[in-house]
């Protein structure tokens, strides 16, 4: 018989697994303009590209609840993880429609991890250490935007970019293989009763959702907070190099400043909300300071000071990337028994969903004002309705 692996094992191996697949969504984006002139089609595609993406991972979530159930939770992350890999390397193929097609794929693997760790995770996590491990486990996100920007462009300059794509894959494939050991105890527990249907599939974790107050206050407050999370990664660059004036490297590295942020103030936040304030408390913490950073943002370039910048920057980045763990966690506290990765794909559609809708609107906003920074002052709102929800509904966390 196999011994139970260890608590801090199960996190190894969820943050690997997150990080290797967020690694894969990124690898084409940060190589975007070398891939568009071999396509010959503009780099601005890679917006279409990521909400290819990402509509197949909302898909891929909703249906990863029962998955996870059926097959186990380790099985449903290495098919995510082989997915991401034959994505990334359809990606390589000379075509546009080969691109969508490897997007779609990437997102159909991308989907099911959360679901799948939170599944692990909440089996080998003590109650009172949840916010804090769900948020390093969270660190995969960011870690794995970290090593796509550090590692696919370099070899993309080494050995071209369609054999950097085939590496990252074979790193996918190869985590994939690595955690087949772990499949005879951590999928000890799956169900072979559990039914699976593509329309019961899809609608199952939105009904679980619904039908509890808590959890559908959490999936709209993960919506907005992915509006602002997503337009933040995705125009800070612009906004930097446009309204102030802001030499390319200099914005690549005041990016890289927030996303590093992103990483500190996801174990921050889990560890004062496990130790001081509570995850719906610290959730409402978070808002408030992501409505100041956006009112703040504007007035930058009226501020001759990079260091300035900087703060403010990483304030916003801590936060507007930070928040995931502490929701991933009280997502998983206020699941019902055995249904962890049913709520967490329910809750997550709705985090893509906003991915999705979010990045579009902001440029929508930044090209009707002309500016970018009114465009990140435009964030208050979502920020603002998160803030409202939280404290409106406190209470229903406490009685469910």
């Amino acid at each position: 018989m196999n011994p139970t692996p260890s608590a801090g094992l199960v996190l190894a191996a969820t943050l690997t697994v997150q990080s290797l697949v967020a690694m894969s969504l990124l690898t084409l984006p940060v190589v975007a303009p070398a891939v568009a002139a071999t396509l010959e089609i503009s780099a601005a595609y890679v917006g279409l590209y990521i909400a290819l993406a990402y509509a197949g991972a909302m898909t891929a979530s909703l249906l990863s609840g029962g998955a996870v159930r059926r097959f186990g939770a380790i099985r449903a992350s290495q098919t995510g993880l082989l997915l991401c890999g034959v994505g990334v390397a359809v990606c390589t193929i000379e075509s546009p429609i080969a691109t969508a097609l490897g997007a779609v794929l990437v997102g159909l693997g991308y989907g099911p991890i959360t679901p799948s760790s939170s599944h692990l995770l909440v089996r080998s996590t003590p109650a009172h250490r949840m916010s804090f491990v769900f948020s390093i486990k969270q660190t995969g996100v960011p870690l794995g935007g970290v090593l796509a920007g550090l590692i696919v462009p370099g070899l993309a300059d080494l050995i071209g970019w369609q054999a950097a794509f085939l590496t990252v894959a074979a790193a996918s494939i190869l985590c994939a293989v690595a955690i087949q050991p772990l499949c005879a105890t951590l999928d000890a527990d799956k169900d072979k009763t559990q039914r699976l249907s593509f329309g019961s599939g899809l609608a199952g974790p939105l009904r679980l959702v619904f039908s509890h107050r808590s959890l559908t206050v959490l999936a709209a407050v993960s919506f907005m907070f992915s509006i602002a999370q997503l337009s933040l990664s995705t125009y800070l660059v612009t906004f930097l190099h446009h309204d102030l004036l802001m030499g390319l490297v200099l914005a690549g590295f005041v990016l890289a400043v927030a996303q590093a942020a992103g990483v500190a103030g996801r174990l921050l936040w889990g560890y004062v909300a496990d130790r001081y304030l509570g995850s719906t408390n610290m959730l409402i913490v978070v808002a408030l300071l992501i409505i100041l950073c956006a009112v703040i943002t504007p007035f930058l370039g009226r501020i001759d000071s990079h260091v300035a910048v900087l703060i403010v920057v990483a304030v916003f980045g801590s936060c507007a990337v930070g928040w995931n763990g502490v929701y991933l966690a009280e997502v998983a506290r206020q699941a019902p028994p055995g249904q962890t990765s049913m709520a967490t794909a329910g809750t997550l559609s709705m985090t893509f969903m906003g991915v999705v809708v979010g990045p579009p609107l902001f440029g929508l906003i930044a090209t009707a004002l002309g500016s970018y920074g009114l465009a990140f002052a435009s964030l208050v709102v979502p920020s603002g309705i998160c803030l409202w929800l939280l404290w409106r509904y406190r209470t229903a966390f406490d009685a469910e």
